[in-house]
């Protein structure tokens, strides 16, 4: 049997251990999401630059997937509402964000599309619009059809996409948007 100190260093060593692995781990998830955000930024300088619609979709379409979902919620910042960061990219349930607007809460889904959007993508994220009792903004670079721009007229949910999306993340303007 070892003798009581020596228990007691090694209760403190492991203690210790466990602390340097637990701040490891919160660091690199929040030196991540820092470093995503100031992406974002550099990215709507760019985007400031580049000189057509069709040159400023193309980048935005093969930027990293957080950092466009940081670029939507800058845009909002912007545009002086309150926001509400996600704490991790992935595992989020489907919501990349919130604003609130007017007092009126609204989550957002944010997609990199090149062609047409995925109607089951906005089918879920009305759901989950539905399930949450409030409204959202379904943002994404593509094509939207018919049919999902039917699906979403009688729901809380308003899509932002083309030069919409341009206005939002270059101004923070969302005023063309009708927010039913």
């Amino acid at each position: 049997m070892l003798p009581p100190l020596n228990i007691t260093l090694l209760w403190a060593t492991a203690v210790v251990v466990l602390l340097l692995i637990l701040f490891r781990r919160y660091r690199v998830r929040h030196g991540r999401h820092k470093r995503m955000q100031r992406t974002a930024g550099r990215v709507r300088i760019k985007i400031l630059t580049l000189p057509g619609f069709p040159q400023k979709l193309a980048y935005l379409r093969k930027i990293n997937p957080f950092v466009f979902e940081e670029l939507l919620l800058d845009g909002f910042e912007l545009g002086g509402h309150k926001i509400e960061r996600n704490k991790r990219y992935t595992g989020d349930g489907g919501i990349d964000g919130k604003v609130w607007i007017d007092g009126i809460k609204y989550l957002v889904q944010a997609k990199r599309y090149t062609g047409h959007i995925a109607i089951g993508h906005v089918k879920e994220f009305e759901e989950l619009v539905r399930k949450e009792g409030c409204k959202g903004f379904f943002c994404h670079t593509g094509k939207t059809r018919d049919s999902a721009k039917t699906l979403v007229s009688n729901s809380n949910i308003v899509i932002i996409s083309g030069q919409r999306l341009l206005e939002l993340i270059e101004k923070g303007s969302i005023k063309s948007i009708n927010r039913g």
